[in-house]
């Protein structure tokens, strides 16, 4: 009597930064226990599924391995059972909950090593533990938070270790030897600290003294621009490439007056990352991390002098009052910003006089955009500005929509039509999925040939070997296809761009009627940029057809 064939498995586990593990040996160990859970059923793993640098926090669709885990629950050819090294990795919170209905309409079943089998939907029992164990995991996350920042708070309160980040102005790194950590030293990680930068360090002194002098921000900011100095990101232009670097701005000397660190102290949580949810509409889809500013009375500050010093505390503590004075500032603290407004406009529109984006702002309940450039870049008495540039959005609003139905008015749809199909990307797959196609239509044509070799009469326990390896192989250029589908847009067809056309109806009016931030959508998936020449009150509007900005789809019932 010959033993039944292995029973397919596909595997998952994960392993992130915060659990401060090896990501190898983190998988070799919840590897062993899958399979040491399913090798008495006759089971074998065909296929891994294994997320690394993922916080567990984020949800099953988020994560890369488990999505193409999830989209391969749709094929009916894969395996009957996926099995999942640690719970409280692969699960967080109520994500059980939500992922395991997944897996019973598919009819996959879900094996655990802490149940000893797989689990049973309608089992109470079962539905418990792994809600235990989905809380466990959140509990261990918090604690995990919570010492790191402990650990933080006083390396820098009683060490004042350097913790990373950029240096600010007037510093660079210096080497300090190898980490106390050993295991991070093993690693190779060294201690870094700040050395004052001889070349702009006496840049940070005279900031300070002239402002102590009388002299203002923006005054000083013109005089450095004069004198040919560089700012902090024509300095520093690797980290610094998403700016202009063309002078010395306001902000650019406000910050260097209120950095503390200048007094030769270490600073630490200047800045938290606050949790909000991704999409309030859709709270499955988990939280994602915001940066925000802290008070000062939050800061960590380092009771000792840790690095040398570009002033002294009496000095800096003048330049705070002198700030509050002047009531140009609140003395390095970050005032809470008030409620993001909608604008439909927003990163789209130009000054025409510098070319920088126009900011938002409201006033008296409508929405504006404005340049004050003069008024924020010493190098602006070299460039023929107006002091203030103001546009009013619903100015703009009803002028730019009906241009745009213009392209799909009776007599020009067709060639409008016509140019949204000739811009799509061509079909061009890439070349690990041509590799990938062809290795599953390969493996197919071997599997149709060991069906036929036992109907034939061919021994079954060298042929099922051969089918669970050419399954597992399979499985494995599945993967691959998935994760190069995610990456490479499909043509649609002139008939389904006119369908989608058609279905909009009077294009004017779905503008016009739509959500603010489904309208802005819009405008970015256009590739629009609008230029505004405030001398003749005029916008130059362009439209790029042919970058490919994503996919079209549907957001709040709309097209």
């Amino acid at each position: 009597m010959t033993s039944p064939p292995p029973k397919p498995f596909a595997f998952y586990g994960r392993v992130s930064t915060e659990d401060n593990q090896d990501p190898e040996s983190s998988r070799s160990w919840q590897l062993t226990r899958a399979t040491t859970l399913i090798q008495p059923h006759n089971g074998r793993i065909v296929t891994e599924y294994f997320d690394i640098g993922q916080s567990r926090s984020l949800p099953w669709q988020r994560r890369t391995q488990a999505s193409l885990l999830l989209a391969a629950l749709r094929d009916p050819r894969r395996g009957s059972a996926v099995v999942v090294g640690e719970p409280h990795r692969a699960f967080y919170g109520n994500q059980f909950g939500l992922t395991v209905p997944l897996f019973a309409h598919y009819g996959v079943e879900l094996w655990v090593p802490e149940i000893g089998g797989p689990i049973d939907p309608d089992n109470e029992a079962h539905e418990l533990v792994m809600s235990v164990f989905g809380g466990m995991s959140k509990g261990e996350r918090n604690r995990i938070k919570l010492r790191v920042r402990t650990a933080m708070a006083a390396q820098t309160l009683l060490e004042g270790r350097y913790l990373g980040g950029r240096p600010p102005y007037g510093y660079t790194l210096r080497d300090l030897g190898p980490h106390p950590n050993p295991a991070k030293a093993a690693d190779g990680k060294r201690l870094k600290g700040l050395t004052p930068d001889k070349q702009t360090a006496p840049i940070v002194r005279q900031i300070f003294a002239e402002f102590l002098a009388g002299i203002g921000i923006f005054a000083i900011a013109e005089g450095l621009t004069a004198n040919h100095v560089p700012c902090p990101s024509a300095h520093d232009r690797a980290r610094n490439r998403h700016r202009s670097g063309i002078a010395w701005s306001k902000s650019a000397v406000r910050v260097i007056l209120t950095n503390p660190r200048y007094t030769g102290r270490q600073v630490w949580n200047k800045q938290r990352t606050d949790e909000v949810l991704l999409d309030v509409d859709d709270v499955a889809m988990g939280h994602t991390g915001v940066m925000r500013w802290n008070a000062r009375d939050k800061w960590v500050v380092s009771k000792e002098i840790t690095h040398e010093p570009l002033i002294d505390d009496a000095t800096f503590e003048q330049a705070q009052a002198i700030l509050q004075r002047r009531g140009r500032g609140t003395g390095g603290q970050h005032v809470r910003q008030r409620t993001r407004n909608p604008y439909v406009f927003r990163r789209l529109i130009y000054c025409a006089a510098c070319d920088r984006r126009m900011q938002g702002q409201y006033n008296h309940g409508d929405a504006y955009y404005r340049c004050r450039f003069p008024q924020e870049y010493a190098l602006a008495n070299q460039v023929p500005h107006p002091r203030n540039v103001y546009l009013r959005e619903d100015a703009l609003t009803d002028p730019l929509d009906t241009w745009l139905a213009s392209a799909f008015a009776p007599h020009r749809i067709q060639q409008t039509i016509t140019a949204m199909a000739d811009a799509q990307p061509l079909d061009h797959p890439p070349a690990t999925g041509t590799a990938a196609q062809t290795i599953i239509t390969e493996c197919d044509a071997k599997l149709e040939r060991y069906r036929a070799a036992l109907d034939a009469g061919a021994d079954p326990a060298v042929v099922t070997g051969w089918i669970a390896q050419t399954q597992a192989e399979r499985a494995r250029a599945e993967a691959d296809l998935h994760a190069n589908a995610g990456t490479t847009p499909r043509r649609m067809s002139r008939a389904e761009i006119t369908a989608l056309v058609n279905a909009l109806g009077d294009i004017a009016a779905v503008l016009r009627d739509a959500d603010p931030a489904d309208k802005a959508e819009v405008y970015r998936q256009l590739g629009l940029r609008l230029t505004y020449q405030s001398e003749t009150q005029t916008v130059r509007a362009e439209a790029d057809l042919s970058a490919h900005r994503g996919v079209m789809g549907r957001v709040r019932g709309g097209t």
